[in-house]
């Protein structure tokens, strides 16, 4: 018997997974045709889960790390299915799948055909998306059951494209339903993010698998689109068209006047001129224009300062001094005064007041 079949009919006493890859979701212990003998050693590292499978049929989990004794007390479904009603003494056949429990990141997504959606500012437009997606196993049982099956070594490559077009048939969904304006995704792509990481996870749950994050990196609009974006934002940074046309034209007369021998450039810059000046004299008429159109201003109306009693009272207008009059507390002798006069002066001197005297009864006899 050769050294190599000597050791592969030696009895398995330690069984363990020591994962040196990134990418490895599920590995197979190679028994080859070796025994498992009773009091072997399983060990369950952090991040990792193991499953008995006897004859295709999956039968114990070990769900958490540790180092385990093989018993019939740590293997139920096993020791039923085997028949083992007092324990087993004899070494046994089955095979041991290592699950990876940990988190695998930095997973790229991406949508290969631009989405249609309709813009409730620029209409209808295509859209394309990338970014990355995180996930885990989070029930070990039913990823082997419906995806591993019996692969020996079963990597994530061997499901991305499955789930990379999972998440773009939700990213599509949820931001078609959300109807956000193009312009406004950048402000919202970390709230899209975990909106469809919530409507994914039932997706994801029937395979084992959970999303732990999903990252937006980028939504991006057709290349003509972008064009005609960039053009509106250049447009709302000159602000008004004719002082700009204006700035252009003298720019051009500059540039033309630094070559004065160039017959072309003296032509261009005369005709820049005669358009500045054209624009300037639109622009001069249509102000005159909007000046005719404005009414006139209201009539000033005149306030005096009368003296009463030794007190100042006022400001009044025409028909409050007639008020006065009436009453006899404004007189011809009465002082005024108003905005413009150097000092106060009897009212019967003020030309727009003398008026007021001219048909004014004269006063009450006093009561006897």
């Amino acid at each position: 018997m050769g050294l190599w079949d000597k050791l592969k009919g030696e009895l398995i006493d330690i069984i363990e997974w020591l994962d040196s890859t990134r990418d490895t979701m599920v590995w197979r212990f190679p028994r080859y045709d070796n025994e498992i003998k009773n009091g072997a050693k399983l060990i369950v590292r952090e991040s990792q889960a193991a499953a008995f499978v006897n004859e295709g049929q999956l039968a114990d989990m070990f769900l958490h790390p540790g180092t385990y004794t093989l018993s019939t007390q740590n293997l139920p479904i096993l020791s039923k299915l085997r028949g083992w009603k007092y324990g087993f003494e004899s070494p046994f056949k089955a095979e041991v799948y290592f699950v990876s429990m940990r988190t695998f990141t930095g997973h790229k997504w991406g949508t290969k055909n631009p989405i249609m959606l309709r813009d409730p500012e620029f209409g209808p437009i295509r859209l394309r998306a990338f970014g990355t997606y995180a996930i885990r196993v989070c029930n070990p049982a039913d990823f082997l059951r419906n995806i591993v099956g019996t692969d020996h070594r079963f990597t994530l490559d061997e499901l991305g494209d499955q789930l990379r077009d999972m998440v773009v048939a939700r990213f599509a969904d949820v931001l078609g339903e959300s109807k956000i304006a193009a312009l406004d995704l950048a402000a919202n792509q970390d709230e899209l993010g975990k909106f469809i990481t919530g409507r994914i996870k039932p997706d994801f749950a029937q395979f084992g698998l959970e999303v732990v994050a999903l990252v937006i990196e980028n939504v991006s609009l057709p290349p003509e689109v972008e064009a005609a974006i960039d053009k509106r934002t250049s447009m709302g940074v000159i602000g008004n068209l004719g002082a700009y046309s204006q700035y252009q034209a003298a720019n051009a007369m500059e540039q033309a006047a630094k070559n004065p021998g160039g017959t072309a450039a003296g032509g261009m810059g005369l005709g820049m001129g005669f358009a500045m000046a054209n624009q300037m004299a639109q622009s001069a008429a249509a102000g005159q224009n909007r000046t005719g159109a404005a009414p006139p201003p209201l009539p000033y109306a005149a306030a005096y300062h009368i003296a009463v009693g030794g007190k100042q009272v006022g400001p009044l207008d025409m028909a409050a001094l007639q008020q006065k009059v009436a009453a006899g507390e404004l007189t011809a002798a009465t002082l005024v005064w108003k905005q413009g006069m150097a000092q106060w002066t009897p009212a019967q001197n003020v030309a727009e007041l003398a008026a007021l005297f001219a048909a004014a009864p004269p006063p009450l006899p006093p009561q006897t």
